[in-house]
C-alpha cells in the first residue's frame, strides 16, 4: 500500500509517518508539505532509520508522484490556540483545506482511492471532502473520536489502575464540543465496565470531563498533540491495510444509522480494506441517543455555514 500524507512536515504527519514506519504495514510513504524543504527533512529523517523498522520507500513528494496513492492522509492545517474550539477553525482552515482537494484532484485520483481527514474541524471538513471529490461516501473518511476515545480509555485505565489494552469505551458524535461518552457499550475485559469498583457516577462525569478537555491542555502544555494522534491514525490505516474490519469511531457522512444523514459525525463504523464498510447502530441509552442527535444538528447547522460562504 502506498500512502500519501498531506502536512506530512508538521507535528501531526510526521508523528504519523513514524508510527507507520513503525509498524511496518505499508510499502512506501510519501510526505507532502507546503514547506517542502521541511518535507524532505522528515523524509530523510525517517529514510534513515528504514534499516532499523518497517523497510518502507519514505520520500518528499509532489501532487503529480502522489496521483497513484491507495491512501491520502490530509493533516494540513492551522493549529488550534488553547481556548478555541475546533469549530472555530473553520474559517481559517476550509480555504486551505479546499485547495488541497483541488490539488489532488487536479494530479489525478484513482477511483478505488480513499481520502483520509484528520486535519480540523475533521467532522466539516470530512464531510466537504466527501462533495468535492466526488468519492462515495465509504471512501472519504476523517479521524472522528479516534483520538478522543484512545485519550478516554487511557485516563480511564490511569485512574482505576486497569490494563488500557483492556479498556473498551468510545466516544462519539462530534469531534468537539458536543462529543459523548458512550457509557452503555463501555467493558473492562469483556465485563460491564460500571461494575469495576471506582467506576462511579460521579467519576463518569470527571473523567468525560478530563477527556473532553485533554486536547486542550496537551496544546497549552506542548503546542499540540503528536504521538497519540500519530497512533491513532496508525490504528485506521491498519484496519485498511489489513482489511481487518475493526469496528472504529471515524468519522464519515451518514446513511442513517440512528437516524442520521447528510451530516458526518462518529458513530461505531466497520473499517476494511475498501474504507468505510458499514456502520453499526449499537443500542444506546436515550440520553446518549439524544445527545448523538443534538452533536449531529451543530455539525449540520455549521456546515450550512460552510456552504453558503
Amino acid at each position: 500500500m502506498k500512502v500519501t500524507i498531506i502536512g506530512g512536515g508538521g507535528r501531526v504527519g510526521s508523528n504519523a509517518a513514524f508510527a507507520l514506519q513503525c509498524a511496518g504495514l505499508v510499502a512506501e510513504i510519501q510526505l507532502i508539505d507546503a514547506n517542502h524543504d521541511l518535507a524532505e527533512g522528515e523524509a530523510l529523517d525517517l529514510l534513515h532509520g528504514s534499516s532499523v523498522a518497517g523497510g518502507q520507500r519514505i520520500s518528499a513528494a509532489d501532487y503529480a508522484r502522489a496521483k497513484d496513492s491507495d491512501l491520502f492522509i490530509i493533516t494540513a492545517g492551522l493549529r488550534r490556540k488553547p481556548d478555541e474550539s475546533r469549530l472555530d477553525l473553520i474559517n481559517r482552515n476550509v480555504a486551505l483545506f479546499s485547495q488541497i482537494l483541488a490539488s489532488i484532484k487536479q494530479a489525478g485520483l484513482r477511483k478505488d482511492a480513499l481520502v483520509f481527514v484528520v486535519s480540523n474541524p475533521v467532522d466539516i471538513l470530512t464531510q466537504l471532502a466527501a462533495a468535492k471529490l466526488g468519492l462515495p461516501w465509504s471512501q472519504v473518511i476523517g479521524l472522528g473520536t479516534m483520538l478522543d476515545t484512545a485519550r478516554f480509555r487511557s485516563l480511564i485505565a490511569q485512574e482505576l489502575k486497569l490494563a488500557p489494552l483492556q479498556v473498551s469505551a468510545l466516544i462519539l458524535g462530534e469531534h468537539g464540543d458536543t462529543m459523548l461518552p458512550a457509557w452503555s457499550s463501555a467493558t473492562y475485559a469483556g465485563l460491564p465496565l460500571a461494575k469495576v469498583p471506582g467506576c462511579t457516577a460521579a467519576f463518569q462525569v470527571q473523567i468525560f470531563e478530563r477527556t473532553k478537555g485533554s486536547g486542550a491542555e496537551v496544546i497549552r502544555r506542548k503546542g499540540g498533540a503528536g504521538w497519540a494522534v500519530g497512533l491513532t491514525i496508525a490504528e485506521v490505516v491498519h484496519a485498511i491495510a489489513l482489511d481487518r474490519r475493526a469496528v472504529l469511531p471515524v468519522s464519515t457522512v451518514q446513511q442513517g444509522a440512528y437516524g442520521l444523514r447528510n451530516v458526518a459525525l462518529s458513530v461505531p463504523t466497520v473499517v476494511g480494506r475498501a474504507g468505510a464498510l458499514a456502520h453499526l447502530e449499537v443500542e444506546l441509552w436515550p440520553k446518549e441517543l439524544q445527545s448523538l442527535q443534538a452533536s449531529a444538528h451543530a455539525l449540520q447547522a455549521t456546515y450550512a455555514k460552510v456552504i453558503a460562504a
